[in-house]
């Protein structure tokens, strides 16, 4: 079978995946770094209700959740430049992250996230024996 292309199609597909849809926007801008012993994430959410907000982590994926909503119904809409509905963003996280223990705050429109790094992959000293318990040396790894 014969299929015909189009290809402005793709493109457009792409457009909407990067830059998203009045009913699906993709915008969720996001800065990470290390500090010490934690990994940081903010995300510019402004206008968003904090309570509109979840965030889950399962395995090593951290989603997050958020959403803007429009005026009033009864109000006359004369522009629409803004996104709003659903944001949504995952996160692959390595495993040396301690999911256990994300903390999030929210303020000015900044959603930040702080993932300490886990006990087990912070370094650590292994002591060598040389046979006799006196003469113990401890080496960094």
């Amino acid at each position: 079978m014969l299929m015909r292309t189009d290809p402005f199609r793709e493109l457009d597909r792409f457009a909407q995946q990067a830059f998203g849809t009045p009913a699906r926007p993709a915008i969720m801008p996001m800065d990470a770094w290390r500090e010490g012993d934690e990994f940081v994430v903010e995300l510019d959410l402004p206008g968003v209700d904090p309570e509109s907000v979840d965030i889950d982590v399962e395995r090593n994926v951290l989603t997050i959740r958020a959403e803007r909503s429009g005026p009033r119904q009864d109000a006359e809409l004369v522009a629409a430049e803004r996104p709003r509905g659903v944001f949504h963003r995952q996160i692959v996280l390595g495993d040396s992250l301690d999911t256990e223990r994300v903390q999030a705050s929210y303020s000015a429109g900044v959603l930040a996230l702080r993932i300490p790094i886990a006990e087990k992959a912070k370094p650590r000293r292994i002591e060598i024996t040389n046979g006799v318990a006196s003469d113990r040396k401890a080496i960094s790894v």
